[in-house]
């Protein structure tokens, strides 16, 4: 099987939008951030390789579930569009309006194997169910179905997505490492967090559903 790859202007647009994403702390970066704190930089960086190792079990199950209905349909494509585009600016007004929730990323301070950090890293992921609603929205604005192997767009993208994740939470582990306490307690960063993740997810809807594609 032919493996395509979406075309140089959709692919910049992707790698822009992900960094802006990433650049956000959600759930799994406070996630390491907190084995980080607890443990040091290599728990973060554990911890780190099994959250993103569960991304690619969702990226494969967008790219199985998406893959027909993509390529068999411009209105199933525009359905898809419109309603991933809504869901990612709810998403951004839940995270402003929802209130913050600064026990979400409290942790136990008993000391765990690196076997444990990483399951726990995959399970928190895996198991979350917005992650896997997050790529069914996201990934399909920047495939280019005029190309084909609609699929297999949707594999690279995931894994761009998946590598500058483990880079940019690895980040985070390092800092974290060294001075993230304040990131798990600060009521003040939690709070600004809460509003730039808000805005960023709202913009990113609004430009997928009004964007040009132009697909016939």
């Amino acid at each position: 099987m032919e493996f395509v790859i979406p075309g140089t202007a959709n692919l910049g647009l992707f790698v822009v939008a992900a960094v802006a994403l990433l650049l956000v702390p959600g759930l799994a970066v406070l996630f390491i951030v907190a084995r980080s704190v607890e443990q040091g930089r290599l728990a973060g960086f554990v911890s780190d390789l099994g959250i993103h190792s569960a991304t690619l079990v969702h990226v494969l199950a967008a790219a199985l579930g998406l893959s027909a209905v993509l390529a068999s349909s411009a209105i199933a494509f525009s359905i898809v569009k419109y309603v991933g585009a809504a869901y990612l600016i709810w998403i951004g007004l839940r995270k402003i309006f929802g209130g913050s929730k600064g026990g979400d990323a409290e942790a136990t301070p008993a000391r765990h194997s690196y076997r444990r950090l990483y399951r726990d890293g995959f399970l928190v992921n895996l198991l979350n169910p917005k992650t896997a609603l997050f790529f069914l929205a996201f990934l399909p604005q920047f495939v280019d179905v005029s190309r084909g192997h609609v699929a297999t767009q949707i594999v690279f993208l995931g894994l761009v997505f998946t590598g500058l994740g483990f880079i940019s939470d690895g980040c985070y582990a390092l800092v974290a490492s060294a001075a993230g306490k304040w990131l798990k307690q600060s009521r003040t960063y939690l709070n600004f967090e809460r509003y730039v993740s808000g805005v960023i997810f709202i913009g990113l809807g609004l430009t997928a559903a009004f964007a040009g594609n132009h697909r016939k």
